[in-house]
């Protein structure tokens, strides 16, 4: 790709030797500075996919050259990660900005000069609305995971972002999904968006995954979860969980029988959360979380994905496996439905185009423990313990008191 000699060096010193597909199509577009759509799942190599054309054309300056948007802060931080790791022995410098840190700290960072700013929108206008971020310097604007900061309801947000950036800036759009929407942001905002696809456009889920199911009351949920762990030992796995309340239930139970379990949800602090990705990074067994770790975590070697009830919206199942079989490894999915949740099972494999199989739980051997119960009801209403609530009562209340529900899960 014809690199400058001191990027291809500090790329290989972090073990980027041969390029993935996207990676292979998309930088030489970019280093020409063409506008770019790139439609690419999670997983295979975005982040470098644009960091490194910046990188390249970047000048020797103290200016903020390149600003990248991300939908979450863990994202953010990934890819600043990244950035730092590549550009630092360039003399490049990079500042993350999110919400739930010190906005003080970082209009601090921003003073000492940036060359890439990677940060969440919310943040970016907070900064911008202070005049503590000047971005009539920038040449270059990335949306990474378009598709989910729509989703998030960000757009709002990404369009005043970009509509306060120079016109002539180069745009790039990378997305797992290229829905209509981020379709118009690029014909809007960019003149003449080239399109690049790697990947298989239509498989939602990569092949590389293995899909199980286990059907189990509900009153036997953590029963089935432990029968689980211990016949099928997964190596490094995340629990995922509807609710911050389930997810402290389940690792209330993981944890009274030794395992090594780290909690990952919105209800603790962004240190807390930092903390919790580094320990799982760094060898803990299991991740219990909410949704908050379906979307744009890059986790390596992840082998199992255990959904503790069926998602609700196929599209939840679709970003949770999403976090296992990255750049091309296999990986497994487990979800432990209960006999009403049959149909969402049902909506998950039409609209991931997947088949999932049916495997049985002995549950017998923990069926005595001292475990919760479910509580009433699934998503916000839920209650594992937390204040009000009646998820830890234990079994001689005798029945969990779930009500009655339809395919989505509310109340009949």
């Amino acid at each position: 790709m014809n690199l400058k000699p001191e990027l291809a060096e500090s790329l290989r010193k972090i073990g980027f030797v041969t390029a993935t597909e996207v990676q292979e199509k998309a930088i030489p577009e970019l280093m020409n500075g063409r506008n770019l759509v790139v439609r690419a799942k999670t997983g295979t190599g975005k982040t470098a996919a644009f960091l490194v054309p910046i990188m390249q054309r970047m000048g020797r300056t103290r200016e903020m050259e390149a600003v990248v948007l991300a939908p979450t802060r863990e994202l953010a931080q990934q890819i600043a990660k990244v950035s730092k790791e590549v550009g630092g022995p360039l003399g490049i410098s990079t500042v993350v900005v999110y919400g739930g840190a010190s906005i003080n700290a970082q209009m601090n960072a921003l003073r000492f000069g940036a060359n890439i700013l990677v940060g969440t929108p919310g943040r970016i206008l907070d900064l911008m609305s202070r005049g503590a971020l000047k971005t009539d310097r920038v040449k270059y604007l990335v949306l990474d995971e378009a598709d989910i900061m729509l989703d998030m309801g960000f757009i709002a947000d990404v369009e005043k972002i970009i509509e306060r950036m120079p016109h002539d800036r180069q745009m790039m759009l990378f997305s797992a999904t290229v829905p209509r929407e981020v379709v118009r942001i690029a014909e809007r905002y960019s003149k003449d968006s080239g399109r690049i696809t790697a990947g298989p456009e239509e498989e939602p889920v990569v092949n590389t995954i293995r899909h199980e199911y286990a059907m189990v009351p509900r009153r036997l949920k953590f029963a089935g979860l432990l029968a689980y762990i211990k016949d099928h030992a997964p190596r490094k796995a995340i629990i995922f969980a509807r609710t911050k309340f389930e997810a402290n239930a389940i690792s209330r139970v993981l944890g009274s029988q030794g395992y090594n379990a780290i909690l990952m949800h919105g209800g603790l602090t962004q240190s807390a959360r930092e903390r919790s990705l580094g320990s799982f990074r760094n060898g803990a067994q299991f991740l219990i979380a909410t949704n908050i770790a379906s979307r744009g975590l890059d986790i390596a070697d992840v082998t199992d994905i255990i959904n503790f009830d069926a998602p609700d919206d196929p599209k939840v199942y679709i970003h949770r496996v999403g976090r296992s079989a990255r750049m091309g490894k296999e990986g497994k999915s487990m979800t432990i439905a209960d006999p009403e949740q049959r149909v969402l099972l049902q909506d998950i494999e039409h609209v991931a185009n997947i088949r999932m199989s049916r495997i049985e739980l002995n549950t017998l051997p923990f069926e005595t423990l001292d475990l919760p119960i479910r509580d009433r009801g699934h998503g916000h209403g839920s209650r594992f313990g937390g204040r009000g609530g009646r998820g830890f009562n234990r079994q001689e209340h005798g029945k969990s008191g779930f009500e009655p529900r339809n395919r989505r899960g509310f109340r009949r």
